[in-house]
């Protein structure tokens, strides 16, 4: 994927109207990425994202699609969209995420879990076929170096609302999923042109924790790190050319980590997949 061939490419990034999604949106327009498709919730926060976009970089063609990934049906439907645009995929980057927030998505999923993995699970299933077209494609799954933190999966507790008042436990175990996700997805898809990734991005003085955190966020921002330099790591991921030999791996700080032990496990990777494929299959028609 030489840099300047990115004017051919379509990618395809989720949550992109604030923090490390949006500093990863602009540094790809500003690579001159040819075709971008932004997905986000809200239609509004995301346009001034796409008027500075379209501002300095005219060349680039946006399109947005509406997604609400704590809502699988909601999911469908912008899979469908996108589908219906019927762009070859080179790159899908699954940005979005939550964090620190308590509940239930409409499906009955504890709300970090639902949110950060079965929705993107949906979304990468849907529009695995335009990805497979590309002669390189990739797919870029954003994690936590939190997913070390995570002791296992309760296959009970992500099917009931959030248990935790911090919530952190449940997003913890919501990005082990994400790297057994893109480790079981690397095997899924071996022998394709498609390679995944999952990353770390850093700490990032991003607003993901800063609402539930208050006043105390503050105090924190000297110790983190911009969401520029935060979105570097996913960047090299889905631009490299180097990386196309590499597939399955783990990123911090731009290179491939060992991650955890429970990540690297090869029989919960297929239980993960086997119950999301059951999870989402009323969803695929």
């Amino acid at each position: 994927m030489p840099e300047q061939s990115l004017e051919k490419l379509t990618m395809a990034i989720t949550g992109a109207n604030t923090g490390i999604g949006r500093a990863n949106l602009l540094a790809l327009a500003a690579r001159r990425v040819g075709r971008l498709i932004v997905l986000a919730r809200s239609a509004e926060r995301t346009q001034p994202v796409i008027d500075e976009l379209e501002a300095k970089h005219p060349e680039c063609a946006v399109h947005f699609v509406p997604l609400d990934l704590g809502s699988l049906a909601a999911v469908r439907r912008a899979a469908d969209a996108v589908l219906e645009l019927d762009f070859t995929i080179d790159v899908l980057i699954n940005n979005a995420g939550i964090a620190g927030v308590q509940g239930q998505t409409s499906d009955g999923f504890e709300l970090a879990w639902g949110t950060n993995h079965v929705g993107h699970y949906l979304l990468t299933e849907k529009l695995l076929p335009l990805v497979k077209r590309s002669s390189a494609g990739r797919i870029v799954i954003v994690a936590s170096r939190a997913h070390y933190r995570a002791k296992g999966i309760d296959w009970d507790a992500v099917t009931q609302t959030t248990r935790t008042l911090s919530a952190f436990p449940e997003y913890c175990v919501s990005k082990l999923a994400n790297v057994l996700h893109a480790s079981e997805l690397a095997r899924r898809l071996a022998g394709t042109t498609v390679t995944t990734y999952s990353v770390h991005p850093g700490g990032v003085a991003s607003d993901i924790w800063s609402r539930r955190l208050g006043g105390f966020a503050a105090l924190l921002r000297p110790f983190l790190i911009t969401n520029e330099e935060g979105a570097k790591t996913q960047l090299r991921c889905e631009t490299d050319p180097q990386l196309n030999r590499e597939t399955g791996l783990y990123y911090e700080k731009e290179r491939a980590k060992v991650p955890s032990r429970l990540a690297l496990d090869e029989t919960l990777q297929a239980e993960l997949r086997a119950r999301s494929d059951e999870w989402v299959r009323p969803f695929l028609a």
